[in-house]
């Protein structure tokens, strides 16, 4: 499946939007990845290479099927709440992350070259600030 960003598809076709966007906080963002990853019908998915040694400009424009990033960009939510492609500098920004932040969630140094998509969904509401409902689930997240 080819994915184009807004801009890109003005260039090839009339866009005419059909909604307002839909506003979300930055935790509903985080929220609804997770959401994504736990609904994903991949259990595993690839990871980016090396995302800490490549300069910036190659490090915002990193790209695969497959990924978290791409699972989120998937999400019509998330596209409709203005995330406009799946690459690691949309998601950066989109999500308000830092390098760091989405270095921990997609890089293959802490995984290898598959993740686990409710490794993920875990570590992303970690960083909302969400707690899990009751005392099981809160333990079973203080050990993930």
């Amino acid at each position: 499946m080819e994915q184009y960003a807004l801009d890109q598809l003005k260039s090839i076709a009339t866009v005419s939007p059909t909604c307002k966007r839909l506003e979300m906080t930055r935790r509903e963002r985080l929220e609804q990845w997770a959401e994504s990853l736990e609904h994903s019908p991949r259990p595993f998915l690839k990871t980016l290479h090396e995302t800490e040694y490549q300069p910036i400009a190659d490090r915002l424009a990193l790209r695969d099927d497959g990924t978290p990033i791409s699972v989120a960009f998937a999400d019509p939510m998330l596209r409709a709440a203005g995330m406009e492609n799946d690459s690691y500098g949309e998601a950066k920004r989109f999500f308000e992350l830092s390098d760091e932040q989405l270095h921990d969630l997609v890089c293959f140094c802490h995984f290898g070259e598959r993740v686990s998509a409710a490794v993920v969904a875990r570590r992303l509401r970690k960083m909302s600030g969400s707690k899990p409902d009751g005392f099981f689930a809160q333990l079973r997240a203080w050990f993930a």
